[in-house]
């Protein structure tokens, strides 16, 4: 029986472009949680932006944010994860140098950038809707790192093969979306957030299903008992997850269907 529903965002629920999740996903999610089923948004995303994108029902959900750096239930961080500070002083080093891209950090009160792209902080701050600062120098921050984000305009194909080059020894690196590429906190990604999730609420995860599109869902896939790949996602995903779809709500009404059959 499924208890709990776990969907990527961006290239998932968001397609092609699409900046606003459709009005019927709210809905489901609240016929669903009338069904005992929960739902987590999972995302390399930060945590303030999930919570806006979900504004009709953002109390009614669990966040797995900063690929699984990051999860909260009804506000309470339920796991975190962090990137050894001096390996991300190194990072900051590399991305420097390769000069033609952008860097965000993630922490948990924010986001912190020293870009000063004016076109790069307008998608950060208009439709990304993130809480970030602007600082001099990323070094300097203080608080705990819990992700690294590298944007390149140019897409993720270089940008990858060179972080990896320098860095794939020591710490996971996907891609996220088309022009992002994440450094995921060691032993944390979607999987151990879910995992966490799931303990919280009791259920197993052969009772939870996951949507996903990219490489920073692969762990998340495979933890699931039932999975899902979309159809225009990245090469090779399908590989990992159960079936694919075109569209993670109409997966979700077959779903509730047979929820309700189950109430009867």
């Amino acid at each position: 029986m499924i208890k709990f529903i776990a969907s990527d965002i961006d290239g998932t629920l968001l397609q092609h472009g699409a900046k606003e999740l459709k009005p019927r996903l709210f809905e489901l999610i609240r016929e669903l949680r009338e069904c005992g089923i929960c739902f987590a948004a999972a995302s390399g995303r930060q945590y303030h932006s999930l919570y806006d994108l979900f504004e009709p029902v953002q109390n009614e959900i669990s966040y797995i944010a900063e690929n699984g750096s990051l999860c909260l239930h009804e506000g309470k961080v339920i796991s975190k994860g962090f990137i050894d500070r001096e390996l991300g002083l190194r990072i900051f080093k590399k991305v420097r140098e390769y000069d033609i891209c952008d860097c965000m950090l993630s922490c948990e009160s924010k986001i912190y950038t020293d870009s000063k792209d004016p076109e790069f902080l307008s998608i950060i701050r208009n439709d990304l809707n993130y809480d970030i600062e602007v600082v001099d120098d990323l070094r300097n921050t203080a608080e705990d790192f819990l992700k690294i984000a590298v944007y390149d305009e140019n897409g993720t194909k270089e940008i990858e093969a060179y972080l990896k080059e320098h860095f794939a020894g020591e710490i996971k690196i996907v891609t996220s979306g088309n022009f992002w590429v994440d450094f995921i906190a060691p032993n944390a990604n979607k999987a151990t957030g879910l995992a966490a999730m799931l303990s919280h609420f009791g259920i197993t995860s052969q009772e939870c299903v996951a949507f996903g599109d990219q490489y920073n869902d692969v762990e998340m896939l495979q933890f699931s008992g039932t999975s899902y790949a979309m159809s225009g996602a990245a090469p090779g995903i399908s590989y990992y997850s159960t079936y694919v779809t075109d569209s993670v709500e109409e997966v979700l009404e077959d779903i509730l269907a047979n929820a309700r059959l189950t109430h009867i």
